[in-house]
């Protein structure tokens, strides 16, 4: 199974107004704005760990046609992100590397794998985690919106903490076309009277979350960090 990279551009949004804003100018803006679903989800975020010893653990569960791509992130992959997400009653596990000088966590271009766990309760996969050294660094939920615009994936987020965000997204399985697209989301976005956030404001907010995050998971409260 080949690769596949994630480019990624975050806008923050916060209010419901803009958040209409947003959707009333992609309508106006030329391609067609196409609801897709959605969803609430869970999502745990995990630090430590050896995800080599991971491997060993899970590797007789993973199917046949993504142990190729898991040992590559697991053998090459940088600021390795793992996490667990909840969503439609499905448990998946995440594992996501930086291919850039951003984070893997939060970076505009990244090398992602996951698997799902049918019919698993998320605090079971998140206990493997734990039995093999990980420790959680955040728990978030969050009700998702996604649409599809042209070419591009379009997802608009109520974040516990962070308010409103939009993701701007696509998938390519040639590295080659990652700073292109970079640079394509980056002018729709402007195109839409909207600016990316930027990667050490989102840094900032991070890490404030991930302190505090007993306060805001599960909650309608958000907070603001310049």
């Amino acid at each position: 199974m080949a690769s596949q990279y994630e480019i990624e551009i975050k806008v923050l949004l916060g209010s419901l107004t803009e958040k209409e804003r947003l959707l009333w100018n992609l309508r106006s803006n030329g391609n067609v704005l196409v609801f897709t679903g959605e969803n609430a989800q869970l999502n745990h975020y995990f630090i430590g760990g050896d995800v080599t010893k991971l491997e060993k653990t899970i590797w007789d569960s993973v199917p046949e046609d993504k142990k190729a791509s898991f040992h590559h992130i697991v053998k090459d992959g940088k600021k390795l992100s793992v996490r667990t997400r909840y969503v439609d009653g499905k448990t998946i596990l995440v594992i996501k590397a930086s291919i850039d000088d951003t984070t893997s966590s939060n970076g505009t271009a990244r090398i992602e794998w996951e698997m799902d766990f049918p019919g698993t309760h998320i605090d079971k996969v998140d206990q493997m985690l734990l039995d093999t050294g990980f420790e959680y660094q955040a728990k978030w939920s969050r009700a998702r919106e996604e649409y599809s615009y042209g070419d591009t994936v379009v997802c608009i987020d109520k974040n516990a903490g962070y308010g409103y965000l939009a993701e701007f997204e696509r998938v390519v399985e040639d590295a080659n076309e990652i700073d292109t697209i970079k640079k394509d989301l980056r002018s729709l976005i402007e195109s839409l009277e909207f600016s990316e956030l930027p990667q050490d404001r989102l840094e900032r907010m991070f890490a404030h979350y991930n302190a505090n995050w007993r306060d805001y998971y599960g909650t309608d409260k958000i907070f603001t960090i310049n």
